[in-house]
């Protein structure tokens, strides 16, 4: 099998053969098109319906569609992706008639009309073209990518270019063009040259030929050429060389090759931007003022073309030909003749900043339109000019500018001449390709001689030009380029299909399903009987494959080990196969490895040329023995490989790379059929030798090759090396011990092979690949392949270290002794051992290490372009551990070696101007240097996760630093690199398009609005709208959110006047509506305070604008005016007191943390008015919480509370507290202690304090002194919470807040301490608390305020005995404060629900919910999100009597209270669902809010369903706000639309159960979503989960003057 390859190689299979059709052809079919509409508008309509008529019309269309076919054209391109992702699919740009269709797609994704354009005219040509938009001319600008994508169509007069952005342009043009080329620079077109262009005696000179814009709003200019002499000097002229035609121009290199038809011969030329100087001798006569003749001849040019524009056109004009170009523009100019005949260009004057339309007719370019003279001859001078052109030329030269040529092309090289050159011998087709090593070729085909020529070309060392080497002809009837792969296919006379690269021929294209020209069998094959015949009468290509499938096609693979015979018998070269009509006609339309065949009976299919290898393994190592070998070793050695491995039916991807070890082995002179593990590799991937195709058919008793296979196979090889069996002493079976002996006899090493000498060098850096694939985690798999190549060599090569590296590595595959291939003595000295190669084995590992460790290291060597991982991963830790800033900044590392074979410029040259370290300017630290760098070079995220995990370590703490602190200009990649995908939004839309935010602002003014001043102040104007229409790009949330919450404008009042309602009661059924609605608006400030959160930056001379509360309303249709203080029906009083303190605490929220704010600014504040005192109470409890009320001088405190205004204390107070959290600051002690009877001495005078104040004051203890477990505080609260009522009235009225406040400052003070209370053990806190939350007999007072409790209460009577309705709430909180997130289970025992039914009937089915609540968060990590575990909370007895919402009929039980179940059952849920809600608070946890979101659908559903009054609509209601703000909490800050629609259901709710705490929380829970507009969350810190507490407490108020519960932001 030595020389398997050879036998082999006769033929590279092609794959994927499909029938093409260009897709824009079937959609032009049903396009709508201007035709049939013309066609309508011919015939009278009564003709179209009559019969004839109708057939007359048909018969018209089908005359149009053949007409219309022979026109058709396409071209096709690789899909160009936006970001810059590798794309694989075609994009097809298809013409005919007057459509242009632009279709992507591929085989994997389906084809798609990406845009269709119809134009006036027929379209002669269109093309892609990308034009720059940048201002800057210089040859700098064209490396930046601001280039405007267009498609550009050509019509007879005008060319349209439509941009991909959705810009339209239309330039008319001047003259008639015969081509359009797109250019690195913009377009470039050739006039078509008419034969009667200049009259005979004309002494015109001739007009350019070549013409360039650069950008569709540019004027058109003319080229100039550079042509080199050959004495040295270079003439420079504009282009009026009529014979001179492009056949091909490229953009990268930017060159133009063209064909002389006079001396038949083609050049090539470089296309570059002009110079300043060329520009001058071309306008030289305007600069330099030549002799007066000349100075007439082109003033009088230039008049004569303006006149021409003006429409006295001379009757010797040179554009009389012309007059009828633009008869189809909608000029409306002078009527003369010729008055539209164009000027050279009429799009001068246009500049790119004005609009397309206004300079379609401005001609001024027209007169500035100068020739040089370099060549006039003599006889011109001495004709004298019409008197009228002089004249008008003379008169108007001075004020015209000349037209400045843009472009230049520069001669590089022409064809050398020959004497036999025949007439036509213009290319037809003419295309680049590089060969395997990356050598560039010019090729062009010159099919009147059937010959392809192939230039060779490289860039010169200093990169300024491009050098062309010699001409090889290849006979070629047509060719392609395949760029993916570095090849041509080639089309020979005889019908082959052969592939080169560059000019090596590679070898025969097999088409499966197409039968191969050289096919000669005796009788199988069905013979037309003339050519004629067999040609005339093409069959669809289906059918021809069907008949010929069965016939012709190769059999599958045949075995390896005997192919020759086979392939003998089937390919014969000599003969041709005209017998059957030369069926490849031409090639065509080549993109990325695919190509289209065009076959001689007309139809076209459309193959795939397969790939140099498809296993990255593969592709690496073949990538690095290129690397390393000669130039035409490599293609030699790659030309092999390619053979056998594109045969028919090539490998599989598994098998691959057994293939490619075989070739380069018996490359290296090694015979792989003797070599052990190299013998039984298995290229058919399949699972027995026995099953090889082609062979009979096995006995049922099977053969010795299964026990060889088994013997063979990894199993057992990995049950011979464990360690388990060299213990038991297991020999391995003999039979093969005895077989390894045979082979190791005489096997040695064949010198006479192509890559003998190369061994060396190969063996080493397939060691550097292997050292590079370590760093990737993914090619676990390819490193094993590798190793057992490497040890292989490494023995042979005697070089111990390197076997050594290997079984430390894997101990388990390499084993210590093997096959050893003797390489003869005297052989070795022709070994070339390169300069690089190292006796102690490089590795990436030990590099690493030592750097850590601090020693020092030789250089790393590393093969540019393939050892990327490895270059990386030195220089990072170079850059990061060691420090050095110079490593990634220099050219040539100290830290890296980099391998050359010979000075191999191209390359090296690419890697450093890769690798080019742009400094941005914010770089600091090492982090960010690093950062930056590694984006530069590319690395991604991606990269990054299939490092291992110890190298990734140190990227991983840069990255880890750099996520923090961002640079604000760091650009999109860096951003992502560092995950901080926020920030690469922001940069990339450069902080928001100002269209954007001005949409929003437009949608914001949809809000129901009075007049613009009342709209200004909704409280939300300073909401930064950038920000959240980056966060919520896709639709208007954000805008309904602001209309839910704003309370600034009059509400509407909607209520229909029945024929029996009076006036005056339909006045006060709109009042009482409005006093419903009015219950709604007083909640909204809240919600408000949540989503304004931070978002606003006081100016310190300006007052903080407070909105409006407003609590009128408007009454439809008439928009009349609804007021409650109109006196015709009770309004509670004060109802809008608390209202308005929120409403000042929603406004002081607004301030940002960061914001400037001092003492004198805080009183500056204070209102003038008494009415608006309660907002500002409200704002200064809000600057308490932002923590700006510790500015807030202590004059400026005690002044407050001396003016003995409620709400101002109590926002005063609740304020400095939250402001001082958990400091035990004893001035605020003091401050707050004189408004808390409990903490004045016994002896103290009785303060007056108002009952909320003292509430206040208490939870501003409990803030003070959170979390510090103070005792004397917590002795002292914990007595207040079941303080009973006194006797002379005091405290009779709302204790339940009191206890409550009391209740919840006890366990913010002891907050999470749970049994570690230290010197609390005596006050028996938690049995005291238990005592407080179940009732039972009132201990005897202690202390110092146990006179003041000796008599009881005149006015309530409760015994000795605690009221549980007063203490409960507050002990349940308390409780599961101190023991929050303890996991205590005694503790949550206690609240455990009762789960009989006479235990229940003693328990408040609300305090069940706090129950619930509180149990759950003590047992913290017991929470689940999931129903199952919210439906574990509810007890047994609950569960199974319960009666279902939905039934009917009610289940009658004597024992049962089913009121009571049903309503503790509901409670039970809401509370297990709120401690859902604070365990995942802020998290998004998809689970929890999947949960909780069907609870919430449950209790709506429950609400609605025939049984709900048995539980209480109140009880539901109150349970579904209550799941509301879990979800709320859950998805806090996110602006989830789903919990925004329940939301809004609910705003939308009013009258009925719905008071004025369910809107509350409601509105809490809209203001959560948004959370600061969408830029803060939740926390679940002990504290937040304290504060969460307090503001949630889920007993909501029945109205707003209802104090029994805690009001708190």
């Amino acid at each position: 099998m030595s020389n398997f390859y050879e036998e082999r190689a006769t033929m590279i299979a092609a794959r994927d053969l499909q029938e093409f059709v260009p897709f824009g052809r079937d959609h032009c079919k049903h396009h709508p098109n201007a035709l049939n509409l013309q066609l309508r508008q011919l015939q009278p309509a009564s003709e179209l319906w009559s019969s004839d008529g109708a057939a007359g019309l048909v018969g018209s269309l089908q005359e149009v569609t053949i007409h219309e076919k022979q026109k058709e054209s396409w071209q096709l391109r690789k899909g160009v992706s936006e970001i810059g992702e590798d794309v694989d699919y075609d994009e097809e740009l298809y013409v005919a008639g007057n459509m242009v269709i632009w279709s992507k797609g591929s085989k994997s994704q389906a084809l798609a009309v990406y845009k269709a354009f119809t134009v006036d005219s027929p379209v002669q040509q269109a093309l892609w073209c990308d034009f720059i938009i940048s201002q800057d001319k210089s040859e700098k600008a064209y490396s930046s990518n601001e280039v405007e994508k267009c498609i550009c169509i050509l019509q007879s007069s005008c060319i349209n270019m439509h941009s991909i952005e959705g810009k339209d342009y239309i330039a008319s043009l001047p003259f008639q063009v015969a081509n359009v080329w797109p250019t690195k620079y913009g377009l470039l077109f050739e006039r078509s040259a008419s034969s009667h262009e200049v009259p005979p005696g004309s002494p015109r000179e001739p007009l350019p030929t070549m013409f360039s814009m650069l950008h569709p709003l540019d004027e058109i200019t003319p080229l100039v050429c550079k042509s080199g002499s050959l004495f040295g000097s270079s003439r420079v002229q504009y282009v009026v060389d009529h014979a001179m035609k492009i056949v091909f121009l490229n953009t990268d290199p930017s060159i133009v090759m063209t064909y002389d038809a006079v001396q038949n011969v083609h050049s090539v030329w470089t296309l570059r931007r002009v110079k300043s100087e060329e520009e001058n001798v071309v306008l030289k006569f305007s600069e330099q003022g030549g002799t007066p003749q000349n100075v007439a001849t082109s003033s009088s040019l230039t008049a004569h073309l303006r006149s021409l524009s003006k429409g006295d056109s001379p009757v010797t004009s040179p554009f009389q030909n012309y007059s009828s170009i633009h008869s189809q523009s909608r000029s409306t100019s002078s009527p003369s003749l010729h008055s539209r005949s164009p000027s050279i260009s009429n799009m001068a004057a246009l500049s790119r900043a004005h609009s397309p339309a206004l300079g379609v007719h401005s001609f001024s370019g027209v007169q500035r339109f100068n020739i040089s003279s370099h060549n006039q001859s003599p006889k011109r001078h001495s004709i004298s000019h019409s008197p009228n052109s002089n004249s008008n030329g003379s008169f108007l030269a001075p004020e015209t500018e000349p037209i400045v040529p843009e472009l230049c092309i520069d001669h590089l090289w022409t064809e050398t001449f020959s004497n036999i050159r025949e007439k036509n011998s213009q290319a037809s087709k003419v295309f680049i390709t590089s060969d395997l090593c990356g050598q560039k070729f010019l090729c062009f085909l010159v099919e009147s001689q059937l010959q392809l020529r192939c230039v060779k070309f490289q860039e010169s060392n200093d990169k300024t030009q491009l050098i062309f080497g010699s001409v090889t002809n290849i006979p070629a009837k047509d060719a392609a380029p395949v760029e993916k792969i570095d090849t041509m296919l080639v089309l020979e006379g005889s019908g082959n299909l052969v592939l080169y690269t560059g000019v090596v021929r590679v070898g025969k294209v097999f088409i499966p399903g197409l039968p191969a020209p050289s096919l000669t069998m005796s009788n199988t094959m069905p013979r037309p009987s003339t050519p004629l015949d067999g040609v005339s009468t093409p069959k669809p290509l289906s059918k021809l494959l069907g008949s010929l499938d069965e016939v012709v096609l190769l059999s599958p693979v045949p075995e390896l080990r005997d192919s020759s015979k086979l392939h003998d018998s089937l390919y014969n070269e000599d003969c041709t196969f005209q017998q059957l009509g030369t069926y490849i006609h031409s090639i065509r339309d080549p993109v990325h490895n695919r190509v289209t065949l065009e076959l001689s009976n007309g139809s076209m299919v459309r193959i795939t040329i397969p790939e140099i290898a498809t296993s990255e393994l593969v592709q690496t190592c073949l990538q690095a023995i290129k690397f390393i070998l000669p130039k035409e070793i490599a293609v030699q050695m790659l030309v092999k490989w390619y053979n056998v491995h594109s045969a028919p039916g090539g490998p599989s991807y598994h098998s691959e790379w057994n293939l490619f070890v075989t070739c380069l082995m018996n490359m290296m002179g090694y015979n792989t059929d003797r070599l052990a593990w190299t013998r039984n590799f298995d290229f058919e991937g399949s699972l027995s030798p026995v099953i090889a195709p082609k062979k009979a058919r096995p006995s049922e008793t099977g053969s010795d090759d299964d026990w060889e296979y088994l013997l063979n196979s990894d199993y057992h090889q990995n049950v011979e090396s464990h360690l388990l069996n060299r213990s038991l002493c297991l020999s391995p079976s003999e039979a093969s011990q005895m077989k390894d002996e045979d082979f190791s006899q005489n096997l040695s090493v064949d010198s006479s092979t192509l890559l003998f000498t190369h061994i060396p060098a190969i063996f080493f850096v397939l060691h550097l690949v292997y050292e590079e694939l370590k760093l990737n985690t993914l090619m676990g798999e390819g490193i094993c392949s590798l190793v057992e190549l490497l040890v292989q060599l490494a023995r042979d090569l005697k070089l111990g270290p390197y076997v050594d590296h290997y079984y430390r590595d894997y101990p388990t595959l390499v084993r210590t002794t093997g096959q050893v291939c003797t390489i003869d003595p005297g052989q070795t000295g022709f070994m070339h051992h390169p300069s690089f190669f190292m006796s102690e084995p490089p590795s990436i590992y030990q590099w690493v290490s030592s750097c850590l460790k601090g020693e020092g290291m030789p250089p790393y060597p590393y093969l540019p372009g393939i050892c990327e991982r490895s270059r990386l991963v030195v220089l990072s830790i170079a850059l990061y551990i060691l420090g050095d800033e110079s490593s990634v900044s220099d050219e040539s590392s100290q830290y890296l070696t980099r391998i050359t074979i010979a000075p191999q410029k191209l390359q090296v040259e690419q890697e450093e101007n890769r690798f080019s370290f742009r400094y941005s300017a914010s770089v600091s630290s090492l982090a960010e240097r690093l950062v930056v760098w590694m984006t530069n070079v590319g690395f991604t995220l991606r990269d990054l996760e299939t490092l291992p995990f110890g190298i990734a370590l140190p990227i991983r703490d840069a990255i880890y630093h750099c996520r923090e602190q961002p640079a604000s200009d760091w650009p999109e990649a860096v951003c992502l690199l560092i995950g901080r995908q926020d920030l690469s939004k922001q940069a990339c839309e450069g902080n928001l398009p100002k269209g954007k935010s001005s949409v929003t602002q437009v949608l914001s003014s949809d809000v129901p609005s009075g007049t613009e001043t009342e709209e200004e102040d909704d409280g939300m104007n300073d909401m930064n709208h950038e920000v959240m229409s980056l966060i919520w790009s896709e639709d208007l949330r954000v805008q309904d959110v602001r209309r839910l919450l704003q309370s600034a404008h009059p509400v509407r009042v909607n209520v229909v006047q029945y024929p029996e309602l009076s006036d005056h009661e339909f006045i006060e059924e709109k009042e009482n509506r409005l006093l419903q609605l009015c219950q709604r608006t007083m909640a909204l400030p809240v919600g408000r305070g949540m989503f304004t959160l931070f978002s606003y930056h006081p100016v310190p001379t300006e007052p903080l604008p407070i909105p409006k509360l407003n609590l009128t309303g408007r009454a439809p249709p008439r928009n009349t005016t609804v007021d409650l203080n109109s006196g015709n029906i009770d309004v509670p009083p004060n109802m809008t007191s608390w209202a308005s303190f929120h409403n000042g605490v929603a406004a002081g929220l607004k301030i940002a943390p960061a914001s400037q704010i001092d003492s004198a600014w805080i009183v500056y504040n204070k209102p003038k008015h008494a009415e608006l005192a309660n907002e500002y109470a409200g704002f200064l409890m809000a600057l308490g919480l932002n923590g700006h009320l510790t500015k807030l001088a202590t004059l400026n405190i005690h002044d407050y509370l001396t003016k003995g205004h409620e709400m101002t204390s109590i926002g005063l107070l609740l304020g400095v507290s939250a402001a001082k959290l958990g400091t035990m600051d004893m001035s605020i002690t003091r401050l707050l202690s004189i408004h808390i009877p409990a903490l004045l001495p016994p002896t103290s005078t009785e303060l007056d304090v108002p009952h909320n104040v003292q509430v206040a004051a208490v939870v501003g203890i409990g803030l003070v002194y959170q979390g510090t477990a103070h005792r004397h505080t917590a002795e002292v609260l914990l007595a207040e919470i079941g303080r009973p009522p006194g006797p002379e009235m005091e405290y009779c009225t709302d204790r339940e807040s009191y206890s409550l406040a009391a209740g919840l400052a006890l366990g913010m003070v002891c907050l999470g301490h749970g049994s570690n209370l230290i010197g609390m053990s005596d006050l028996n806190v938690p049995e005291q608390l238990y005592q407080y939350m179940v009732g039972g007999h009132r201990r005897f007072q202690t202390g110092m305020h146990r006179e003041k409790h000796k008599s009881p209460s005149y006015q309530i009577k409760e015994g000795d005995t605690i009221n549980v309705d007063v203490t409960c709430p507050g002990a349940t909180l308390a409780l599961a404060m101190i023991y929050l997130k303890t996991n205590n289970r005694s503790i949550a025992d206690w609240l455990r629900a009762p789960d009989t039914m006479y235990l229940l009937d003693f328990v408040k089915p609300e305090f069940l919910l706090l129950r619930t609540l509180a149990r759950c968060l003590i047992l913290w990590d017991d929470i689940l999100p999931n129903s199952k575990w919210v439906d574990s909370n509810v007890p047994q007895i609950i569960r199974e009597n319960s009666i279902s919402l939905s039934e009917i009929e009610l289940p009658c039980s004597e024992d049962l209270n089913l009121e009571t179940l049903s309503q503790a059952h509901v409670y039970i849920i809401a509370g297990a669902c709120l401690s859902l809600g604070f365990r995942f608070a802020g998290s998004e946890n998809l689970s929890a809010f999947n949960c909780l979101h069907k609870f919430a659908k449950d209790f709506m559903t429950y609400l609605s369903a025939p049984n709900a009054s048995v539980t209480g609509p109140y009880n539901l209601e109150t349970c579904l706000s209550v799941v509301l703000l879990s979800l709320a909490m859950v998805m806090a800050g996110s602006g989830n639309l789903k919990v925004l629609q329940l939301c809004r259901f609910l705003h939308m709710k009013t009258g009925g159960e719905m008071n004025y705490g369910f809107h509350l929380a409601h509105h809490m829970a809209l203001g959560l979503l948004f959370l600061g507009g969408g830029r803060y969350s939740l926390s679940t810190s002990n504290s937040s989960i304290a504060a969460l507490l307090c503001a949630l407490y889920p007993h909501f108020p029945a109205h707003s003057t209802d104090n029994r519960s805690t009001e708190l932001l």
